[in-house]
């Protein structure tokens, strides 16, 4: 019986070990990695999408989306991700404050340790210094 157990425990920490090693790449593709918004005006908000498809051959969970602050907010499906299939992630930025901005967001994927990283960036300009009026004299 002890050796029974035994194989047990072992058979399950393999496979405990097998799912952290596995990477998020092998698991889903990013349309792309990055997002560049470009100039944005001061206060109005701007949105972006990053596609995702799971190349697995068996069903997905993303299990969180997260950014690296509170200006930028993921949206995602808490659904599985079947084989083959795409989803969406949402990604918002409320441009505040003027200055370039580059901000990560974390895809985590139940199974697997290390996250998925896509990056934002751009620059919000001040919407009050908006250039004067050409003069047509």
């Amino acid at each position: 019986m002890k050796k029974f157990l035994l194989a047990i425990t072992l058979l399950f920490g393999a496979f405990v070990i097998n799912a952290q090693d596995l990477k998020p790449d092998a698991v889903i593709k990013v349309n792309r990695e990055r997002h560049d918004f470009g100039k944005i005006k001061q206060g109005v908000p701007v949105t972006t999408y990053f596609e995702i498809t799971n190349i697995s051959d068996k069903p997905v969970i993303l299990e969180s989306v997260t950014a690296s602050c509170g200006c930028t907010t993921p949206e995602y499906s808490k659904e599985p991700l079947m084989a083959g299939a795409t989803t969406k992630i949402k990604v918002g930025y409320n441009a505040a404050a003027p200055a370039h901005f580059e901000k990560d967001v974390f895809i985590k994927i139940a199974g697997v340790s290390d996250m998925k990283i896509v990056k934002i960036s751009g620059d919000v300009v001040d919407a009050s210094a908006a250039p004067a009026p050409q003069n047509n004299v």
